[in-house]
C-alpha cells in the first residue's frame, strides 16, 4: 500500500468544508476560515514511540490520545476546535494498525467537530505529530500570565492515575485488577477539558494543562505571572481516583502524592480565579460536566509551597517530566 492509498483508505473524510473550515484535503494547503472577530488558536504536539508511549499500545487508544492531547491544549486557552493536521511516521504502512489509530482519532475529532484538514506520511519509527487550530473571542484567551496574589488555585479532574498506572506497567507496584484498569483508562484515554475551558473564559485569570505533572505545569504559570503558590496536599491527594477506591490497600501517600504532583499524563486544566468567583467556578464546572477541586492559592512570593491541612510544611520528591532528561 502506498503513500496516498494510506491517505484515501484511512484519513480521507468527506468534504470537511463546514465550521471554520474553507477547504480540507486535497490541496498544497487547507483553508481555514475563523468566524469574525476570533483570534486563530494553534498548537502541536509530537508523541514518540518509547517516549511518550510503549510500543504495547493499543493503536485505537493510541489514536485518541494523539489527538486529545492537543484538545486539550486549546481547552488550556478556552478555545473551541475547528481542524487538525496529521504528520504520521510508520515503521510500515500496516492496516491492521491503521484501522485502529484512524477509528480513535477520528471518533475524537469528531465528538468535538475537529475536521483532519491535511498532513504527511513517511516510513520511519512510529512518530505521531498533530498540528490543532481553534478559535477564541478575540482578547478572551486563557494565558499562563494572568494568576494574581489572593487567587483560588483549581484543578480539573483527577490527577496521579495515569502514572499509578505506568507504574504498574514498569512492575515498580501491585495493584488490585479493578484499580489498574481505571488506572490506565486514565493514562490511555484522557479526557480533554474543551468544555470546561470554553466555560472558564471570563472567569479564569490563568490556566495550563496538566501534560508534564502539576508542579512543572504549574510552575510556568508562576514564572509568567510573576507569583507563587501555596498547594493544600492533603486536597491534592484527593484528586487521586484510585485512592478512592474499595478494591484493596494502595503504596503509602508519600509516593502517592509524588504521583499527583509530579507524574504527568494527566491531561487535566489547573486554573486560578478570584476569590469571590468562586460561584462562576462551581457554575463553570456544572456547565461543562467536569469535577473542579480547590487545592490551595496564589500568593506574592516566589516559589510553590506544600503544606498539609494544618498548614505545615510537606517534603514531595516529585519532580514533572522533561523531554530532555
Amino acid at each position: 500500500m502506498g503513500e496516498f492509498e494510506l491517505i484515501d483508505r484511512f484519513f480521507r473524510r468527506p468534504a470537511a468544508a463546514g465550521r471554520g473550515v474553507a477547504l480540507g484535503i486535497g490541496d498544497d494547503c487547507a483553508l481555514l476560515a475563523p468566524q469574525p472577530g476570533m483570534q486563530l488558536a494553534v498548537s502541536c504536539d509530537l508523541l514518540l514511540e518509547g517516549r511518550h508511549f510503549l510500543s504495547t499500545a493499543d493503536p485505537e487508544r493510541l489514536g485518541h490520545k494523539a489527538l486529545a492531547v492537543n484538545l486539550s491544549d486549546l481547552a488550556a486557552c478556552g478555545a473551541r476546535p475547528l481542524a487538525f493536521t496529521l504528520a504520521l511516521a510508520l515503521p510500515a504502512a500496516d492496516e491492521q494498525w491503521l484501522a485502529p489509530f484512524a477509528r480513535g482519532l477520528l471518533a475524537l475529532a469528531d465528538a468535538h467537530g475537529c475536521a483532519l484538514v491535511g498532513g504527511d506520511t513517511t516510513r520511519g519509527p512510529l512518530a505521531i505529530g498533530i498540528t490543532i487550530f481553534g478559535e477564541v473571542p478575540a482578547g478572551q484567551a486563557l494565558l499562563r500570565s494572568g494568576a494574581r496574589a489572593g487567587d483560588d488555585l483549581y484543578v480539573s479532574g483527577t490527577l496521579g492515575d495515569a502514572r499509578l498506572a505506568l507504574e504498574v506497567f514498569r512492575g515498580t507496584v501491585d495493584v488490585p485488577a479493578p484499580v489498574f484498569v481505571a488506572a490506565r483508562e486514565r493514562l490511555e484515554r484522557p479526557i480533554p477539558r474543551v468544555a470546561l475551558g470554553q466555560a472558564l473564559r471570563g472567569v479564569a485569570t490563568s490556566a495550563i494543562d496538566v501534560s508534564d505533572g502539576l508542579l512543572g505545569d504549574l510552575g510556568h504559570v508562576l514564572r509568567q505571572s510573576g507569583t507563587g503558590a501555596r498547594i493544600d496536599t492533603g486536597q491534592a491527594l484527593g484528586l487521586l481516583a484510585a485512592r478512592r477506591s474499595p478494591s484493596g490497600p494502595l503504596p503509602g501517600d508519600e509516593r502517592l502524592l509524588d504521583w499527583v504532583l509530579a507524574g504527568g499524563d494527566d491531561y487535566e486544566l489547573v486554573f486560578t480565579a478570584p476569590a469571590d468567583r468562586r460561584a462562576a467556578v462551581a457554575a463553570a464546572a456544572t456547565a461543562s460536566g467536569t469535577p473542579v477541586t480547590h487545592i490551595g492559592c496564589i500568593e506574592a512570593e516566589p516559589g510553590i509551597r506544600l503544606v498539609d491541612g494544618n498548614g505545615h510544611p510537606v517534603v514531595s520528591q516529585g519532580r514533572s517530566f522533561d523531554h530532555f532528561s
